[in-house]
Order: structure tokens, then C-alpha cells, then sequence
């Protein structure tokens, strides 16, 4: 690479230009990554100009308790599940005011749970005017990936399935923003 090439601008200050150029709000739900997306997101110089705030829910109870999952969704489907991905992220939109949130829920291991494996990520949005949906973080190769990198590292491969995951829901939100892919 010359030192003329242009770096590419990393997802979370790519989002933070979006959403200020909107002139829209975000905030997060998260579970699996226990605020790391909206910590990253924060590190971003400007972030204050539509961070709104962020709800950790890593115990379920505080998922029904803070984001106002529904139980009975809990109870059918599981807090590893694309219904409560979304369920999360409209419950931290509205506790929030905020014009988007973005939710993360998953398995980071080392063991499965649930019977859900190691590496299966649900990302969550909720954006205006209700729409609400959720999306697998990670192909099925990723998540064999991630599984056999959390099987022989159990630290490193935990911290790249939840680092990964933030990238991700960064990527996912962008990518409504720019008209790339529709819900």
C-alpha cells in the first residue's frame, strides 16, 4: 500500500458521519458484548452528537426488566434468538428515544447454550417508523470458525466472536443508512 492510499475509515466513525449527517440518534442493547459496541462507538471523537445511551443486559432478567423483552418470547425462543435480537433492540429504542438501536445477543462459549453453539450471533435493529428486525451476525463457515478458534483459545477466540460481532452491527446499520440493502 503507498502512503498516497486512502485507509478506509473504520465502520464505527463511518456510522457516527451517517447518523450526524441524518441528523439521527442511536443507542444500544447488549448482551453478549456486555457494552463493548457502545463503548467502541463512544471512542469515536463526536460521538456525544447521537450516542444516546445503551442498556447492558447480559442476565435475562434484565432483558425482560430493562429492555422489556416480552417473557413469553424469552420462554419460546430463547435470549439467543433473532426475537429477541429484535425484541431488545426496539425495547432500547424506546427506553432510549432514540431514532435507531442496535441489539447483540449470542454465544461466545467456550460452551453452547441453550443447545444454540458457539458463534451463533444475532444482531437487532430498530429503526424509525417501527421497523424492527434482526440478522445473523455470521455465516455458518464464520461461526465454525469462531467455534474451533474459541475451542483452542477460549480467551482470544471469545474476544474476536464478541470484537467481530460489534464490527458487524456497525456494518449492518450503515448499511441501511446508505440504501445498500434493505430490511
Amino acid at each position: 500500500m503507498s502512503a498516497t492510499s486512502a485507509t478506509p475509515m473504520p465502520p464505527a466513525r463511518l456510522l457516527l458521519e451517517l447518523l450526524i449527517d441524518a441528523g439521527q440518534t442511536l443507542s444500544f442493547c447488549e448482551s453478549l458484548t456486555a457494552g463493548l459496541a457502545a463503548a467502541t462507538f463512544a471512542g469515536v471523537p463526536g460521538a456525544s452528537k447521537v450516542l444516546r445511551g445503551g442498556l447492558v443486559t447480559y442476565a435475562t432478567e434484565l432483558k425482560i426488566e430493562l429492555a422489556g423483552v416480552p417473557r413469553e418470547l424469552v420462554d419460546k425462543h430463547g435470549v439467543v434468538s433473532p426475537e429477541c435480537a429484535t425484541a431488545m433492540a426496539t425495547g432500547a429504542r424506546q427506553r432510549c428515544s432514540s431514532d435507531w438501536a442496535l441489539s447483540l445477543t449470542g454465544v461466545a462459549g467456550p460452551d453452547s447454550q441453550d443447545g444454540r453453539p458457539v458463534g451463533e450471533v444475532w444482531i437487532g435493529l430498530a429503526g424509525p417508523a417501527g421497523r424492527s428486525e434482526s440478522i445473523a451476525a455470521f455465516t455458518s463457515q464464520e461461526q465454525v470458525r469462531l467455534a474451533e478458534l474459541v475451542r483452542r483459545s477460549p480467551l482470544e477466540g471469545r474476544q474476536e466472536i464478541r470484537e467481530s460481532a460489534v464490527q458487524r452491527c456497525f456494518e449492518i446499520l450503515i448499511e441501511r443508512l446508505t440504501g445498500t440493502i434493505e430490511p
